[in-house]
């Protein structure tokens, strides 16, 4: 497929198929005696969009006459709003002609969503407001149309060839690790993605609340979020006991908000997400959680699994490493842990599996973690 850009006017369908996305937002003009900035930002995608496939840009104005359906209109901008990879914001406001007035409320819903560019005049009065959330949320800002078209171009990059269903997926979350195997599974299990929808976004983290035709019963199941995060790696430190019962494990206690325990704290496995891969995470967790600094040849890697599949598509990649007496010795005397910077607070707990099983302090996952290394006996067993 060639270089392609395809303008999708107020009321027009969007196309089936497309590899990037930008709505064109911002203030209309009031009276055909004023200039629309729009037509100079089409041609300024036209020129720019250099990468092979298709650009799709939404533009709120109408391609002849006016329409005086104030509603469907209101429903197509938020539809393709939805669509859209980037909303470029350019806010030439003018009190008279343009006051921008809807604009102001689009920021606010759209200005923290991750994907938006905005820009504006200098001159142009009353954007102060709308800068100082665009600096805060680290939003590119440019202060003219051909930067602002560069800045959600930048964004987009090369884009994503998607279809259908697919083309709801902004690019934000297509191009993450949990979107594209939690969609590589579905898609090897015959499903097909219908639709979706992003409902929630807090860094890393996300909710898609998906439409899937699923194959294998012949319905649509379209009532669901795929809430996602980043993997985990997570490491079981033990001391064998006589018994299984009696083996020692080592756990990190450590306040987290959704905690429904009797102390408000989880108690879990040391563990944590990062850039650097299962191995090396689970090797810098142990250090950071623990203050132990153990050698990674010693962590034997147990298979990675979700940990709750009807909710989230992360996983978690499980380690195990056997420690000796004096390294037990020295983590019960350990004092707190964790990344400060990052409101991590930990404390070594030490119990053993069969305290561990009748407590009913840790969750199912960190039970199961905790019985699947255990219970695969030594390495070479």
């Amino acid at each position: 497929m060639g270089r392609e850009v395809t303008v999708v006017y107020a009321r027009e369908e969007p196309p089936e198929r497309w590899d990037a996305a930008v709505f064109l937002a911002g203030p209309s003009p009031r009276s055909p005696e004023v200039a629309s900035w729009r037509p100079e930002a089409v041609a300024l995608l036209c020129e720019r969009w250099a990468h092979a496939g298709r650009l799709v840009v939404f533009s709120p104005e109408h391609r002849h006459d006016r329409y005086d359906d104030y509603l469907g209109q209101i429903d197509w901008e938020e539809r393709c709003l939805h669509l859209s990879d980037v909303v470029l914001f350019y806010v030439p406001r003018d009190l008279a002609t343009m006051p921008a007035l809807t604009t102001n409320v689009e920021w606010g819903v759209w200005h923290d969503s991750g994907r938006v560019v905005f820009g504006a005049p200098p001159e142009a009065p009353r954007n102060r407001y709308l800068l100082h959330y665009a600096a805060k949320f680290d939003v590119p800002t440019a202060t003219d149309l051909p930067g602002t078209v560069d800045a959600a171009l930048a964004v987009v990059g090369e884009g994503a060839s998607r279809a259908e269903g697919e083309c709801e997926v902004p690019l934000l979350i297509w191009r993450t690790d949990p979107f594209r195997r939690w969609y590589r599974a579905q898609r090897g299990a015959g499903n097909t993605l219908l639709g979706a929808r992003l409902v929630w976004r807090f860094g890393a983290h996300w909710a898609l609340h998906v439409q899937v035709h699923v194959a294998a019963e012949g319905r649509v199941k379209a009532n669901e979020v795929v809430l996602a995060r980043p993997d985990i790696s997570t490491v079981l430190l033990y001391r064998p006991g006589p018994t299984l019962d009696e083996t020692t494990v080592v756990l990190v206690r450590e306040f987290r908000s959704p905690a429904t325990t009797p102390d408000g704290f989880v108690h879990e496995l040391p563990g944590g997400s990062g850039p650097a891969d299962p191995l090396e995470r689970a090797h810098a967790e142990v250090a950071e959680e623990t203050g132990l600094a153990i050698d990674a040849a010693r962590l034997r890697a147990h298979s990675d699994r979700q940990v709750a599949a009807t909710l989230s598509a992360h996983r978690a990649h499980l380690y195990s490493a056997e420690i000796t007496e004096a390294e037990l010795e020295w983590l019960r005397a350990a004092g707190p842990g964790g990344v400060a910077a990052d409101g991590e607070r930990t404390h070594v707990e030490i119990t053993t599996y069969g305290a561990l099983r009748r407590d009913r302090l840790v969750d199912w996952s960190t039970l199961g973690m905790v019985a699947e290394a255990l219970e695969a006996g030594p390495p070479g067993a």
